[in-house]
């Protein structure tokens, strides 16, 4: 792998028989499509497989995917802080099939799950309407509840972390699908 930690599609696509393709996306999101040969291990489980993915790269560099690459970004970062080298797909899965590149799926009728980011937008849209419908309607004190969203998500930019998007990975539907190879 080279010293940077970013692969293009281009470069991915070259190279992909030679990688370990690891898609860091929630079972769900994997499940609706995916890179040939990929393996599904979340981003919330990647520490707790350090040792399987550091013997992994004995014989196949690791290329870390998710949806966009900012997932992806951080587990990579994750992985170095234990000594593990892996690359990221510059424009993820969406970059893949945007390029042409064919995504695998599993056997079987496929659903479509929106992508993590779109679930948090949509949660996060509805849950400041109903706190600000309920405030006109009912009381105003259900305002509290579009601040409380608001204020998460300044929190959430300011970290770098999303506590929504970790309840919305454990919904069954992300969860569907949970096997961990393609």
């Amino acid at each position: 792998m080279s010293s940077s930690r970013t692969l293009t599609v281009g470069e991915a696509e070259a190279r992909l028989s030679e990688l370990s393709v690891i898609d860091v996306r929630t079972p769900g999101e994997f499940a609706s499509g995916r890179l040939p040969g990929a393996v599904n291990v979340p981003l919330e489980r990647i520490e707790d497989r350090v040792p399987d993915l550091r013997d992994a790269t004995t014989s196949r560099p690791l290329l870390l995917v998710c949806a966009s690459g900012a997932r992806s970004e951080k587990a990579v970062a994750a992985l170095a802080s234990h000594g593990v080298a892996a690359a990221s797909l510059t424009g993820g899965t969406r970059g893949w099939a945007s390029a042409g590149h064919p995504l695998e799926y599993p056997p079987g009728p496929v659903r479509k799950v929106w992508g993590m980011e779109r679930q948090v937008r949509f949660t996060a849209g509805v849950l400041v309407l109903l706190g600000l419908v309920l405030g006109l309607v009912v009381h105003p004190a259900f305002q509290v509840l579009s601040a409380g969203i608001a204020g998460g998500l300044v929190f959430s930019a300011l970290t770098d972390t999303c506590g929504m998007a970790v309840v919305l990975g454990r919904l069954p539907f992300n969860r569907r699908g949970a096997a961990s190879h393609s």
